[in-house]
């Protein structure tokens, strides 16, 4: 059963109530007998916590994925001084012949 929040909007008690889902919501404040005790939207009572199972369950390879923002950038200088093209083969000696 969800526990919900109550605040009395003339004398400004606020109470938890723990409720059925289909109960009726509460009208009158517990302590002054008001009928201005509304409902309060607020945070959900749990917390997910660890790795979860997206990180765990249907993976597509054995090798973790990074993190973004984890990868090393390139350097400048490794942009400016790009590889040395490999040299070029030289033909067969049968093609000479």
């Amino acid at each position: 059963m969800p526990i919900y929040e109550y605040r009395c909007d003339t004398c400004g008690f606020e109470k938890e109530h723990l409720q059925k889902l289909d109960d009726a919501p509460l009208a009158s404040c517990p302590a002054c007998g008001s009928e201005a005790y509304t409902k309060l939207i607020s945070a959900a009572g749990f917390q997910l916590k660890g790795g979860g199972w997206y990180v765990t369950d249907f993976k597509n390879s054995d090798k973790p994925k990074s993190r973004p923002g984890t990868e090393a950038a390139p350097t400048a200088k490794q942009e400016a001084n790009p590889a040395p093209a490999a040299a070029p083969a030289e033909p067969p000696a049968c093609a000479n012949g």
